[in-house]
């Protein structure tokens, strides 16, 4: 276990993580760490928010743009590649801020998590079950054996379903009883962003990533294989948008429907993004919205780096 401190941003999609990580690195000598599972895919950069080169403000950021898109991205390799990055971070006198809305990625960065072995025989079953059957499925038997996992995953998330199912088969526990106690690897502060406006602002930030691009985008893609990707390819934004265009890129479908259920689906996952991060005793919680944010965050931030540098 580190002495050094680590600071992660965390909540719901659409608070303002990235700003204000963005901010406190430039106030604190930090540096950012990715934890947005999408994030890490090299050109998806409208439809996961990323930040531009301009709004990095020449603070340095990781694990952005590390995959291509038919990579299948896993919890635990992803955890290799965050620990690195943090510890080199921490070797050179740095504040490493990680920041992102995927809980399970940020706690596998941050904390004590060992993760499940596999089983290539369970899984490619479950995989012909998917296929044959759909998620949805999948997802109401996940409910039955383990509502607690179910709650966390969305019911279209086959990957997850079934490596949910995969490990509950071959240990005979509930999925959700792999997760431990809230034990972190490094001293951190948990800062957690959430805001009252969010069903509008993601409203707002869907018909932004559309005005913005994110249909040639999405087509921009195609040749380099994101329709056929098992993670990348059923990102929010990305899978509705598939769904409407050939594999030419030509729009065959209802674009507004597209636009309609990514908004819904987005919100909805909002939801679950607060239900995960809500469990956590950890985090220091603040709106948002408040004209001080990056002032409180500097204030709750600051005994830390000072308890740990005593």
């Amino acid at each position: 276990m580190s002495d050094s401190p680590v600071v992660a941003i965390v909540g719901p999609t659409a608070t303002g993580k990235t700003a204000l990580a963005i901010a406190l690195a430039a106030h604190f000598g930090g540096e950012v760490v990715n934890a947005d599972s999408m994030q890490l895919y090299a050109g998806m950069d409208i439809g996961t928010a990323k930040p531009d080169l301009a709004e990095r403000a020449g603070i340095a950021h990781h694990l952005i743009d590390v995959w291509p898109v038919t990579q299948l991205a896993t919890v635990a390799r992803y955890q290799i590649l965050a620990r690195e990055v943090i510890d080199e971070i921490l070797g050179r006198g740095r504040l490493p801020i990680v920041v992102g809305g995927s809980g399970l990625y940020l706690r596998a960065a941050l904390d004590k998590l060992d993760f499940p072995g596999q089983s290539p025989e369970i899984r490619a079953a479950l995989y012909a079950e998917l296929d044959e059957l759909g998620p949805a499925v999948l997802h109401r038997r996940l409910t039955e054996l383990d509502p607690a996992a179910a709650a966390t995953i969305l019911p279209s998330n086959g990957r997850r379903i079934a490596r949910a199912l995969e490990v509950i088969e071959l240990t005979g526990r509930p999925y959700s009883a792999s997760m431990p106690d809230y034990q972190s690897v490094y001293p951190t502060l948990h800062l957690g962003l959430d805001r009252a406006d969010l069903d509008e602002r993601v409203e707002r930030r869907v018909s932004h990533m559309m005005e913005a691009g994110l249909l040639d985008e999405v087509r921009s893609l195609l040749p380099a294989g994101l329709r056929g990707s098992p993670t990348a390819g059923k990102a929010l934004g990305y899978a509705q948008l598939l769904a409407c265009l050939d594999d030419a890129g030509t729009v065959v479908g209802d674009l507004e429907v597209a636009v309609a259920e990514t908004v819904r689906t987005t919100r909805r996952f909002v939801r679950r993004q607060r239900s995960w991060f809500r469990r956590d005793p950890r985090i220091v919680w603040l709106d948002g919205a408040a004209s001080d944010l990056v002032a409180l965050s500097q204030a709750a931030i600051t005994p830390t780096l000072e308890a740990c540098t005593r």
